[in-house]
């Protein structure tokens, strides 16, 4: 079994996001349940990758998921 890393974890979401067109939080909640993994353990992988990281922040401040902080204008 390949070991799951935040690089290839953040990876399969991103390809679950195009080829489902889900957003992240939705994708990482779907593939938790195929599986079979909690939530919990992939919050960690997660927080392993900046640039993952940031991307469902943004997604959960849109959603009001979380409060918005100062952004760059880009």
């Amino acid at each position: 079994m390949l070991q799951l890393t935040a690089n290839n974890f953040a990876f399969e979401i991103e390809e679950l996001c195009r080829k489902k067109k889900l957003e992240y939080i939705d994708a990482v909640c779907f593939w938790c349940d195929k599986n079979n993994i909690e939530i919990e353990y992939v919050a960690g992988l997660i927080k392993k990758d900046p640039v993952f990281k940031s991307k469902i922040q943004v997604e959960a401040e849109n959603a009001n998921f979380l409060k918005k902080t100062a952004r760059l204008p880009i």
